[in-house]
């Protein structure tokens, strides 16, 4: 998919440094592939060279990323840096195939070009690298390399841990977005490289792309456990490897908030971090907002530690983060209110931890005595949370009122509350269970019940139980013996209002966010013992000082043309009143779209569709196709339709995936795949 290219930040058109552009260019690797570059730099660069910063990911800086980059990078480039964007081997205008994602091969990619640039005449051999999500997750992953000329690293919506806490897997459980992200990259890896770029080889470098097409959703169903698969690329694993300053930043609307603090807490070099309201995008184009000057921001951090300029950002607060006001539930929201809160280490002496206890229907402050609640929810349960992580381009993604899940699951609500009071971390609930299948899995939803009768999600987390003690080593359950496992939830900071009550709910299911678990589930909890902990963190007078971030802006995009309008995004579910199957659908079309200033074409039309009975965990569907063009007028006409389905039963996963690629008339490619894959404690 295409990001958005809206944005109502400032234009900046006149920067202290006049700006000169390599549109492309070729980095030499040491086993003869070619990496593709386009890079800004100041006009004066080769005569009084300048430190420089790397972007490094494989989403096309010809099409798919073009505008984000130009809004950006020129910025950095007008106040004194060199900024380059290349794209991974095997993607854009790059040699060489793309086989998975943060390869060893990437990174040993990632130190060359590291080197390549710090010995460019324009550079001052100081470089730093910059990224979000895929360029969050390898900036900390070559950071842990230690490349010489490499100083200092900004993660964007990041994760330390491939496994745990990514969007493969989620405590245990097989994330629905495993197979969506992997269909994201699979048609993807079949795009041409532009002929007007790379020359008269672009075909032998699209066809060697061809040859080793093949769908990432196998390998990732494949490793249901932490293994070295997963290890691979997990700075967890290793934190004292990461010898440079870090700046971390996460939202409370994306997938990545959790990684944030656990870098505070485990990395040792200098660190700044900062949590926002925000989606999966640059906080200058996100929704929700307030919105925000990543790159002014991100200047900072280069100035302190590529130029030696004493900016203050070393005095502010080593952890930020937006606490958020109580609001009415909304599918899309365009702001969350709230305050800025300030750390100065973390885990905070400023927060406090208060446990309440399951009992009944109730949360008490205190425990005792034990009577039993049995879950045993409907597949359906999570249809108001159908999004893993809103993807910040002002789509409905935020989850929904509660109401309708609650409804579905066992819920324990306290009184109303006397007056607000805020969390800042990760709360904690301890169940007392037993179940009468040796495999399932928990969720438990932290919500605030407000006075006007919404349900709104305030975080939730998910236990495989037969990971309760491991994700290397499964367990499975005992069927009727009792155990005591701790849910994590996810990190948070939010404000419940006077008068709202919390509510802990508890289901056996989480569809459309994770697999269901093989056969329906009865849970028994023992309350009495099983509790609540909420990081309680009282507003501090200091808050109010925070410095404001600086106002969102960028540079201007080079104009494109909408040659066809895309259909309106759809983003909707439906019950059959006959069958009861719920059904979620996820549509976007990003027109045909043309650059003026090179006549590249592209456009993507994609449609997700998760499908599941409320009594059989084994009707999971998900059907995903996806048509992308790309071309120019009288050079290369290509179309590539694919398809992938992943569905189970009992003991095994079925993948079915499909691509055909045509160029004009012809098929140049038409290749279709199906496993079966056991499955493991999954």
């Amino acid at each position: 998919m295409f990001p958005k290219d809206e944005t109502d930040a400032e234009i900046v058109e006149l920067f202290p440094e006049k700006v000169r552009e390599v549109e492309f260019e070729r980095i030499p690797l040491s086993d003869g592939v070619n990496l593709s570059c386009r890079y800004w730099l100041p006009e004066n660069a080769i005569d009084s060279p300048v430190p420089a910063i790397l972007e490094y990911i494989p989403y096309c800086t010809r099409d798919r990323t073009a505008a984000r980059d130009e809004a950006m990078h020129p910025y950095f480039a007008g106040h004194g840096y060199a900024a380059i964007r290349v794209d991974i081997r095997g993607s854009g205008e790059s040699e060489g195939v793309l086989l998975g994602e943060y390869l060893k091969q990437e990174q040993d990619d990632a130190v060359e070009v590291i080197e390549w640039i710090a010995s460019q005449p324009w550079c001052d051999g100081r470089v730093g690298m910059m990224g979000k999500s895929w360029g969050g997750f390898n900036g900390l992953q070559v950071a842990a390399r230690k490349p010489e000329a490499l100083k200092c690293i900004i993660t964007v919506f990041f994760t330390d841990d491939r496994y745990a806490d990514d969007v493969h897997y989620y405590g245990g459980c097989m994330a629905v977005e495993n197979p969506v992200w992997a269909f994201v990259m699979f048609p993807a890896m079949a795009r041409p490289p532009d002929p007007a770029l790379v020359g008269d080889n672009w075909r032998d470098m699209w066809s060697e792309r061809l040859d080793a097409l093949s769908p990432w959703i196998i390998p990732w169903v494949k490793h249901q456990r932490r293994d070295e698969f997963w290890k691979h690329g997990s700075v967890c694993e290793d934190y004292s490897q990461i010898e440079i300053p870090v700046y971390a930043i996460g939202g409370w609307a994306d997938a990545y908030s959790n990684p944030v603090a656990r870098l505070l807490k485990n990395i040792k070099t200098p660190i700044r971090a900062l949590v926002g309201p925000w989606g999966h995008q640059y906080m200058h184009q996100v929704v929700p907002g307030p919105k925000a000057g990543f790159m002014d921001l991100a200047m900072r951090w280069w100035d302190h530690w590529l130029k030696e300029t004493e900016t203050g950002i070393m005095n502010e607060p080593k952890y930020r983060a937006w606490v958020q006001d109580s609001v009415k539930p909304s599918s899309c929201f365009e702001e969350r209110s709230g305050y800025w809160a300030g750390e100065e280490s973390w885990p905070s002496d400023n927060t406090i931890n208060k446990t309440m206890y399951l009992k009944d229907r109730s949360l008490l402050s205190e425990g005792g005595g034990n009577s039993i609640r049995i879950v045993n929810s409907p597949q359906t349960v999570g249809r108001c949370t159908p999004f893993f992580g809103n993807m910040g381009a002002g789509d409905p993604q935020d989850p929904l009122d509660q109401r309708l899940d609650d409804s579905m699951s066992v819920c324990f609500d306290s009184a109303p509350l006397d007056k607000e009071f805020s969390i800042l971390g990760a709360p904690g609930v301890t169940l007392e269970i037993e179940s009468d299948k040796p495999s399932a899995f928990i969720c438990v939803r932290l919500n605030e019940l407000r006075a006007d009768g919404s349900s709104l999600l305030v975080t939730y987390g998910i236990l495989n139980l037969t990971h309760r003690n491991s994700h290397e080593n499964i367990e499975p359950l005992e069927v009727g013996k009792r155990y005591s496992v701790q849910v994590l939830l996810n990190d948070i900071g939010h404000t419940f209002d006077a008068g709202s009550q919390i509510r802990i709910a508890v289901s056996t299911s989480f569809w459309p966010i994770v697999w269901p678990s093989p056969q329906p589930v009865k849970i028994s909890i023992h309350t009495g013992s099983s509790h609540l902990v909420l990081p309680i963190r009282p507003r501090k007078e200091q808050d109010a000082n925070i410095d404001h971030l600086p106002p969102a802006k960028h540079a201007r995009v080079s104009p494109r043309t909408t040659l066809k309008d895309g259909d309106p995004t759809y983003v909707g579910s439906e019950t059959d009143l006959k069958t009861g199957m719920l059904t979620f659908t996820y549509r976007m079309d990003t027109g045909l779209i043309k650059l003026e200033n090179n006549g590249w074409k592209f456009s993507s039309k994609t449609e997700n569709i998760c499908s599941i009975l409320p009594d059989d965990p084994n009707s999971a569907i998900v059907e995903l196709s996806a048509i992308e063009t790309f071309g120019r007028d009288e050079q290369l006409d290509v179309v590539i339709n694919a398809s992938q389905k992943m569905t189970s039963d009992e003991t095994h996963f079925f993948i079915n995936a499909r691509i055909h690629v045509q160029e004009g008339e012809e098929t140049i490619l038409k290749r279709e795949w199906n496993e079966k894959i056991k499955r493991d404690g999954v």
